[in-house]
């Protein structure tokens, strides 16, 4: 953890945060910094971001209207024909003999993607340093190579049987056959090409000028739904958070149609109405009733316009994240995923495209049934708390499912237990999913007693229960902690 008082950052690798922070001290703003440490992440994480993924920003404080901006994956399909789309492909990931999840790819699990129109529109909105001077340090980056540290080196053998699905995904991820490893260097000159011309044309050539005709071309080559109409009517969005109260302050969180915010701000809303600090025993039912909602009917009705007031209403009475505050107290929460990636690769990019399309947990209907460009209900939920007098913690996280949970007990740690930032992000999790809870070691499952659900302990602390990046303000002294989880090599830079 690192203290200061002029700005802050906490991402998923030091030189993710790195960029951001070095933003900071020429002066950006806390968004010029998310938006340089997203680039950097599409170089230093590969495998959670991208130019082909999709995700949320959500900035308030210092005087900002708080806003969502949504520039998460939509479905596909426009003017295809179902009936010649490939089959999704698929595979299966071992959390390191702890626990299993089966993912699908393959070009028709590539979704219309997000991030070149979320860093354009960002930048658009609330910027104050040009896209080209952010774009240019993560294009050299690219050009030059980094070095695969350990965290990263784990994703990528996890994900082997994907990145070894198709020859250009292998040749970016296998060079010469032989999987990355710690040390090795990640080098993507295509990639920096890109990026370069992000900053230079904005978010245009991906929607509607050649990259966007590449991109097409090569998911049609591979059986996939993707359109040129999926992309020139894709869009980055401006919502209003869903808001909650808890122990006296208001939590900002990801509204529908993503699904994940509302379904934290329902599990903090149901622990306000019990007495603080809650027993492990009252956030895992938070959790399990969290999970009882999200019915079909749930997943309809997020579309509809006012869902989030009468969902609350009715019951209170992968990824990547970073988390800024800048030395005004202005935050920024920004997550985004690739899925899995699909391992398909476009040619002369290296762009490697989403799976969000075949990701079991957002389509749990079924695959392929959201109509053309609706967006699909992420767990993602960029959160910044707010207290009476700004901003307290801005945070968020990767892992699927495990979203909401990670985030529910960092800020139950830093509210209701005073942690700082680092014990609350380091703090062994539980969570709970179909009937199963799943524990780190250190939490006391035996406080549960006679609970009917199975329990599956986790020999260490894991990525499974995901990677919180948080950065928190001291109400009184007006100091900044921040702290990035050790379970995907996080960190937090002081600018």
């Amino acid at each position: 953890m690192t203290n200061t008082s002029t700005g802050m950052i906490a991402a998923g690798h030091p030189l993710t945060a790195q960029a951001g922070v070095d933003v900071l001290r020429q002066g950006g703003n806390a968004v010029d910094a998310a938006v340089a440490a997203m680039l950097t992440s599409w170089v230093a994480e590969p495998l959670l971001s991208g130019p082909g993924a999709g995700g949320y920003m959500l900035v308030a404080g210092a005087g900002e209207e708080p806003a969502l901006l949504d520039f998460f994956v939509s479905s596909p399909g426009y003017g295809a024909r179902p009936e010649e789309r490939s089959p999704l492909v698929p595979v299966e990931v071992d959390f390191s003999g702890d626990a299993r999840q089966v993912f699908h790819v393959g070009a028709a699990s590539c979704g219309a993607f997000g991030t070149p129109a979320g860093v354009d529109a960002a930048i658009r909105r609330w910027g104050s340093v040009a896209l080209s001077d952010l774009a240019a340090p993560a294009a050299a980056l690219a050009r030059e190579g980094v070095v695969v540290n350990a965290h990263q080196a784990e994703v990528v053998h996890l994900l082997e049987a994907i990145l070894r699905s198709t020859p250009l995904a292998s040749e970016l991820f296998a060079p010469g056959g032989r999987l990355l490893n710690e040390g090795d260097l990640f080098r993507s000159p295509e990639l920096g090409d890109t990026i370069e011309r992000i900053g230079a044309d904005g978010a245009g050539p991906f929607y509607e000028g050649d990259v966007a005709k590449a991109v097409v071309a090569c998911v049609a080559e591979g059986g996939g739904s993707l359109t040129s109409e999926d992309l020139r009517l894709y869009e980055a969005l401006v919502r209003e958070p869903v808001s909650v109260g808890y122990r006296g302050r208001e939590v900002l969180t990801n509204p529908p149609p993503s699904a994940g915010g509302i379904l934290i701000a329902y599990a903090l809303g149901c622990l306000d109405a019990r007495p603080a600090p809650p027993e492990l025993e009252a956030i895992v039912k938070v959790m399990e009733d969290a999970q009882s909602v999200r019915t079909p009917e749930f997943l309809d009705g997020l579309g509809v316009p006012g869902f989030a007031d009468g969902f609350l209403a009715n019951r209170l009475g992968s990824t990547t994240h970073i988390s800024v505050i800048d030395g005004d107290g202005r935050a920024c929460a920004v997550t985004c995923t690739n899925g899995e990636g699909s391992g398909i690769v476009v040619p002369q990019t290296g762009i490697h495209l989403n799976n969000i399309m075949g990701e079991e947990d957002l389509s749990p209907l079924g695959f392929h049934n959201a109509p053309p460009g609706r967006r699909m209900p992420s767990m993602m939920a960029p959160t910044i708390v707010m207290c009476a007098d700004g901003v307290e913690i801005a945070l968020g996280s990767s892992g699927s499912n495990r979203i909401r949970s990670a985030l529910l007990q960092t800020i139950v740690g830093v509210v209701d237990h005073g942690l700082d930032a680092a014990a609350a992000v380091a703090a062994p999790r539980v969570h709970f999913e179909d009937g199963v809870i799943y524990s780190e070691p250190g939490v006391p499952v035996a406080l549960l007693g006679s609970n009917p659900h199975e329990i599956l302990n986790f020999r260490a602390p894991s990525m499974f229960f995901g990677g919180v990046q948080a950065v928190c303000r001291d109400v009184e002294s007006g100091r900044l902690a921040g702290a990035g989880d050790p379970r995907r090599g996080g960190v937090a830079v002081a600018a």
